[in-house]
C-alpha cells in the first residue's frame, strides 16, 4: 500500500510591518474609507513581502491586508491614483502589476509585461493611464480603461527610478502660470490639462521627457555628471523639478510648461529649444546615495533622505524672501566695494544683471533623527496649521510619525533651528531585527520570539503580541514549566529569566563565559541545561526562594537556578539535546562531531562523526531511538541512538540548514519519525526518517530561516525568518503522496527553466534590435 502523509499548507503571517523593498504611501483615513471625518493620523500602505499592509498611524493597528494567493513574490512598489484614492497599483519583484480596490481589498485587475522588478510606478491625473518603470531599463503605459498596454518606452540602458506625467495646456495655449488671460470653453471653464508628456529618470544618470502622443524620446539630458540618478522628485505646480544621486548632489530642474505644450505645433522650433534646464546643485549634508525626493503637497518644503537614519528637510523661499536676502547680499558687497575704493555703480550693475542662485531658494530647514534606516518618506497632512508631519518607514521592521515645527510668518521667527518630535509610531507588531529563537508554551497557546533587544510574547491563534520586553542579545528561550515564565540566553553569556504577568525582568546573572548557543528544559520539568562557547554544558536546577521585600518584613517567593553540575567538553557547544526518556544528552560541538552522553553519570555513550562542517542542531525522536543532526554544510543525517550508527546522510539543502526537528508528541505512531528542516535557502522541509525521503517543501520565506518551532503533536509548525516575518503551517485534511509530489517539483523545475530561457531569448532580441 502506497503510504500517505498530511499536508502543511501556510495558514498566518505576522511579526511585519514593513519590508525594504517598497515605498510607503500615505493616506488620510477618510480618503479610502466610508467615514467622512478624518479623526486619525491617516494610514500607510507599506509592501511585506507578497503582501500589502494598510496601518492605522496613531493606533498602531492593522487595518486591511492585500495578499494574492497566485502571487508569491514581494511588492517592490506602490502608487495610489489620486483622481479614484480607493485604487492603488502594486509592483512585485516578479515583474508583474496588480491594481487593487481598497474598499474590497481585492485586485481588479493584473499587468505582466516586465520581465524583472517594477522599480516605480505612477497614475496619470485623470486616473486612466498608469506608467510602470522596471529594472528591464522599459516603461510601459498601461491604459487602465481598456486593461491592455498602449506602448513600450525604450532608451534608458538601466533600471528606472522616477516617472512623473507632465501637464501642460493644449497647444497654442498660454501657460497657467502666467499673468495673461487664457481662453474659456463655451460653458465660462476653463479648458483641461492634458498629459501628453512623461519624465523619466533612470540609474543610467539620464532625465528623459517623452512624447506619448508619437511615442519617442524628445529631449534628453545627464541628470548626474558624476554617478547614477536614483530619485525625482517634482514639485506641485509641475514648473521644476529635483534629481538626486550617490553623491550627495541634488540637481535642480526647471521645466517649461509652455514650450513643452507648443512642441506639437512647432516641432522645428522646439528642436532648438529646451523645456528642461538644469538650475543648479545643492548640497546634502550626507554623501551616501539619495533614495528619494518628495515635495510638500504646498510646495513649501522637501524631504530628501538616503539610506542613512536621517531625512533632511529643505525648505523652499518665497520670491519675497528670495529679494531680501538678496538685497542684504547687495548691501553687503556695496559696504565692501566702498571700502576697498570700488566703483559702487559698477557693483550694483552687476548684482542687476546675476539671477539668484538655487541656494537662496532652497535653504536647509531641519534633519530629522530616525530610529532605523529610512527607506521611504511622505508627507502626511497635518492637523495644525503651524506644523508639518512626516511617515518614514524604516529598513528595521517600523514605520514612524514625526511632526516639524513649521515656520512661524510673523517677523519675531527666532533664527533657532526647528523642533521635531516622535509623534507616532507603528513598531510593537514586529522586532527591529532577525529573529534567533522560538519557544511555545505548553499548550501552544502562547510564542516566544527573541531578538538582539527585544522579547515577544504572542497569541498563536490571534497572532497578537502580548508582551514585548526588552533584553540582550538573545541566542535561544524557551518556556519554563508552568508557562509563566521565559528562559533567555544571550550572546553574552548571561540567562535572563521574564516573567510574563508582569512583563518582569526576574534575574540575571553570568552563565557562561562566552554566548549562551542552547538550551533545553530537562522532561522532568525540573531543571534545564544551557551550552556555550566557553566549551561547557552546564545543569541548572529550579530553586523557590523566599525574598524579602525592602523596606518590610514580608518575603516574597523568587525563581532562582541553581547550578548542580558541569559537562566540560573540547569545543564550543553549539546544540544540546535531551533524549525524550531522559536517559541520554547529545551535545553538537564546534569540531563537527555530536557526543552523546548519559545524564545520570555524565559518561561518553557515542560519538558521531561524519559532517564536514560544525553540526548546528540535533533533536531526537520521541521514542528515542533516533537523532537527527543538521549541519552547515548542507547535510542532514539520521543516526540511530542503540550503535551510533548513521542510517542516512543526504544533502538537504542549497544551504546551511540551521535546525532541525522531530515532532515531540506524536498523535499516530507512524509519525514518531517525522522532522522538519530549516534552511538558510529559505525553505522548510518535512522528511520520513524511516523511508529517508523527502515528503514536502514549505516555501514562501524570503530570507534565511533562523528559527523553527513545533507543536506538541505537530499540528502546527512555527518559523523565523531573515525577512522578519514569522509563518504558521497549518496541517490539513490533504494528503500528500510522495510520487505526485517528484512529478510537482519536476514540472515546476521544467516551467522554471523554460522561463529563464524565454527571458534570455527576449533579452537576446532587444539587443540584436538595439544593435541595428
Amino acid at each position: 500500500m502506497v503510504k500517505s502523509y498530511r499536508k502543511y499548507e501556510q495558514s498566518a503571517t505576522f511579526g511585519l510591518v514593513n519590508t525594504a523593498l517598497s515605498n510607503l504611501v500615505w493616506t488620510p483615513d477618510n480618503l479610502v474609507s466610508s467615514s467622512s471625518r478624518n479623526t486619525g493620523a491617516g494610514r500607510a500602505y507599506v509592501g511585506a513581502n507578497e503582501h500589502v499592509l494598510a496601518w492605522d498611524v496613531k493606533k498602531g493597528e492593522l487595518v486591511s491586508r492585500w495578499h494574492d494567493v497566485d502571487c508569491k513574490s514581494q511588492v517592490s512598489a506602490i502608487a495610489q491614483c489620486l483622481a479614484q484614492p480607493d485604487l492603488f497599483a502594486v509592483g512585485y519583484q516578479d515583474g508583474s502589476i496588480r491594481v487593487w480596490d481598497a474598499l474590497s481589498n481585492n485586485p481588479i485587475m493584473t499587468f505582466n509585461g516586465h520581465r524583472s522588478a517594477i522599480t516605480h510606478l505612477t497614475f496619470d491625473s485623470e486616473g486612466a493611464r498608469l506608467a510602470s518603470g522596471a529594472k528591464d531599463t522599459d516603461i510601459i503605459i498601461w491604459n487602465l480603461l481598456s486593461e491592455t498596454a498602449e506602448f513600450r518606452l525604450r532608451g534608458h540602458k538601466d533600471q528606472i527610478t522616477g516617472l512623473h506625467f507632465i501637464r501642460t495646456r493644449p497647444s497654442g495655449r498660454q501657460s497657467p502660470h502666467t499673468d495673461e488671460a487664457v481662453d474659456v470653453t463655451a460653458s465660462g471653464e476653463p479648458e483641461e490639462f492634458e498629459e501628453k508628456y512623461l519624465l523619466s529618470t533612470s540609474k543610467d544618470a539620464l532625465i528623459k521627457i517623452w512624447d506619448l502622443s508619437t511615442p519617442q524620446c524628445i529631449e534628453t539630458h545627464v541628470a548626474q555628471t558624476n554617478g547614477e540618478c536614483w530619485a525625482l522628485g517634482v514639485s506641485p505646480d509641475g514648473m521644476g523639478c529635483i534629481t538626486a544621486g550617490n553623491d550627495g548632489e541634488l540637481k535642480v530642474w526647471s521645466l517649461d510648461l509652455e514650450s513643452l505644450a507648443d512642441f506639437g505645433a512647432n516641432i522645428a522650433e522646439a528642436k532648438q529649444s529646451s523645456s528642461l534646464t538644469a538650475q543648479g546643485i545643492l548640497l546634502r549634508q550626507s554623501k551616501d546615495r539619495t533614495l528619494s525626493v518628495a515635495f510638500h503637497p504646498k510646495g513649501e518644503y522637501i524631504a530628501v533622505h538616503g539610506s542613512e537614519k536621517a531625512v533632511e528637510i529643505w525648505r523652499i523661499r518665497t520670491d519675497e524672501e528670495v529679494q531680501k536676502s538678496l538685497a542684504r547680499k547687495r548691501k553687503r558687497r556695496r559696504e565692501k566695494a566702498a571700502a576697498a575704493g570700488a566703483s559702487v555703480a559698477e557693483a550694483e550693475k552687476e548684482d542687476e544683471n546675476t539671477t539668484p542662485d538655487v541656494s537662496e531658494v532652497f535653504v536647509s530647514y531641519v534633519i530629522v533623527r530616525t530610529g532605523g534606516k529610512v527607506r521611504s518618506a511622505a508627507w502626511a497632512a497635518s492637523r495644525s496649521s503651524k506644523n508639518v508631519e512626516l511617515v518614514c518607514s524604516t529598513t528595521n521592521n517600523q514605520i514612524e510619525s514625526y511632526t516639524i515645527t513649521g515656520r512661524e510668518k510673523s517677523k519675531k521667527a527666532t533664527a533657532d533651528a526647528p523642533d521635531y518630535n516622535r509623534a507616532l509610531a507603528v513598531d510593537m507588531p514586529g522586532h527591529r531585527t532577525d529573529i534567533r529563537a522560538l519557544a511555545l508554551s505548553s499548550d501552544d497557546r502562547m510564542l516566544a520570539s527573541a531578538s538582539a533587544g527585544l522579547l515577544k510574547i504572542w497569541n498563536v491563534k490571534t497572532q497578537s503580541c502580548l508582551r514585548t520586553l526588552e533584553c540582550g542579545q538573545s541566542l535561544c528561550c524557551t518556556f519554563l514549566p508552568g508557562d509563566k515564565i521565559v528562559l533567555v540566553g544571550t550572546k553574552t553569556g548571561e540567562l535572563e529569566l521574564y516573567d510574563i504577568a508582569s512583563s518582569a525582568l526576574i534575574d540575571k546573572f553570568q552563565a557562561h563565559d562566552g554566548a549562551v548557543w542552547t538550551l533545553q528544559v530537562h522532561p522532568d520539568g525540573t531543571s534545564v541545561v544551557t551550552g556555550g562557547a566557553d566549551k561547557a554544558a552546564k545543569f541548572w536546577k529550579f530553586d523557590i526562594v523566599q525574598e524579602e521585600i525592602p523596606g518590610t518584613r514580608r518575603t516574597t517567593p523568587k525563581l532562582k537556578l541553581t547550578q548542580t553540575r558541569v559537562l566540560k567538553v573540547a569545543d564550543d557547544v553549539l546544540s544540546v539535546c535531551f533524549s525524550p526518556d531522559s536517559r541520554l544528552l547529545a551535545l553538537s560541538t564546534l569540531d563537527n562531531t555530536v557526543k552523546v552522553f548519559f545524564v545520570d553519570t555524565l559518561k561518553l555513550f557515542l560519538t558521531l562523526y561524519g559532517h564536514k562542517l560544525p553540526v548546528l542542531n540535533i533533536s531526537i525522536s520521541s521514542d528515542s531511538k533516533l537523532i537527527a543532526t543538521c549541519s552547515a554544510d548542507k547535510n542532514v543525517r539520521i543516526w540511530g541512538l542503540d550503535f551510533g550508527d548513521c542510517h542516512k546522510a543526504f544533502f538537504a539543502h542549497q544551504d546551511s540548514v540551521m535546525q532541525v526537528l522531530f515532532i515531540p508528541h506524536p498523535v499516530e505512531k507512524e509519525e514518531q519519525h517525522l522532522f522538519f528542516s530549516a534552511s538558510k535557502d529559505s525553505v522548510v522541509k518535512t522528511w520520513d526518517g524511516d523511508k529517508f525521503e523527502q515528503i514536502q517543501k514549505l516555501e514562501g520565506h524570503h530570507g534565511e530561516v533562523w528559527a523553527m518551532v513545533v507543536s506538541r503533536t505537530g499540528e502546527k509548525v512555527i518559523t523565523a525568518s531573515h525577512d522578519k516575518s514569522i509563518r504558521v503551517w497549518d496541517v490539513t485534511d490533504d494528503l500528500i503522496f510522495m510520487e505526485e509530489e517528484r512529478e510537482k517539483e519536476l514540472e515546476q523545475m521544467y516551467e522554471s527553466t523554460l522561463a529563464t530561457q524565454l527571458d534570455k531569448d527576449h533579452a537576446d532580441d532587444d539587443e540584436g534590435a538595439e544593435d541595428d
